[in-house]
């Protein structure tokens, strides 16, 4: 008995790991347009730059906006 609730509670923790993973913010900036934006996912493509101080990863979205007001290419705009 031990056992299953020890394999149901491992089971439990290790498919909730990644809801934790996803509270991952960035301050990126477009290439054509220069406008920064707050974006979920790290961008892959070319199109957009991370310009948060020293590649800063933000909890949650409200950090990310009061960290854009710091980023000076974004208050440049």
């Amino acid at each position: 008995m031990k056992i299953r609730i020890a394999t149901a509670a491992l089971m439990l923790a290790t498919m909730s790991l990644p809801a934790f993973a996803a509270d991952e913010f960035y301050v990126v900036q477009d290439v054509k347009t220069k406008k920064c934006t707050v974006v979920d996912k790290k961008p892959t493509d070319a199109s957009m730059t991370v310009v948060s101080p020293s590649g800063a990863i933000y909890k949650s979205r409200t950090e990310a906006e009061s960290g854009m007001k710091t980023v000076k290419v974004c208050t440049s705009n």
